[in-house]
């Protein structure tokens, strides 16, 4: 009888050589076994391959552009970066660089107020904002069949988040580009689902950390260290 040969799977978050001598990095590197760069040689021909179709080759362009252009003094030797530009600026400059002019702002109502103050800075750099709230609609949790004891306020007719009514709509609106935030985890991924346009995330849920799901993984090995035992 054949021994059939071990799939290892990637796992590149994992590997433990520095990224100086990662193969992903220098074509003089190495990578553990599993390495994508080195195990699956037919994915990574199809992938770049996939780069050939102007759309797709235009957008990775423009963002590979766009990223250089969030360092400052790249001509200094030898260089140490220096990240000079945040999120929401990087985001506008990417749309601007995109030809873009409507903009899509899908947002938690949670964070209604700082959707205001993303939509003013977004109409500030001239372009035409089309947003709409988690809630929008008012669709009953009934629909989807949540049980009384699973609503946040019970014993009321609670609204759904309807992320898929979020996306279609802004496909109705013919935006060019739609910008994320704060939608929860799962909402979000259905609104991936459904849109029709390239979309960005300015910022995830965290109902914790004030939006900042990093926060936790910082602290993972002293005040958080919770999240590595969740049974105990």
């Amino acid at each position: 009888m054949s021994r059939q040969k071990k799939v290892i799977s990637a796992a590149c978050a994992a590997c433990d050589i520095s990224v100086p001598q990662k193969i992903c990095f220098t074509d003089q590197g190495k990578g553990p076994k599993g390495c994508p760069t080195v195990s699956h040689p037919s994915i990574l021909e199809a992938a770049n391959q996939a780069y050939e179709a102007s759309d797709v080759g235009s957008f990775a362009h423009m963002a590979s552009v766009q990223e250089a252009a969030c360092y400052a003094n790249r001509d200094q030797q030898p260089y140490v970066m220096q990240p000079c530009k945040t999120r929401i600026v990087e985001t506008c400059e990417f749309a601007k660089r995109m030809g873009y002019q409507r903009i899509g702002l899908a947002f938690c109502l949670g964070l209604a107020g700082e959707a205001k103050i993303v939509g003013e800075i977004l109409s500030g750099h001239g372009f035409e904002v089309v947003s709409v709230c988690c809630k929008a609609g008012r669709t009953s949790k009934d629909l989807i069949g949540i049980d009384e004891e699973d609503k946040i306020f019970k014993g009321t007719d609670e609204s759904m988040c309807n992320p898929v009514f979020q996306a279609m709509l802004l496909n109705h609106e013919n935006v060019d580009f739609n910008i994320l935030l704060g939608l929860c985890v799962g909402h979000d991924s259905l609104f991936f689902k459904y849109t029709q346009v390239p979309t960005t995330v300015l910022a995830v849920k965290d109902r914790v950390t004030g939006h900042n799901p990093l926060a936790a993984v910082y602290q993972a090995d002293a005040y958080y260290r919770k999240i590595r035992y969740p049974d105990l």
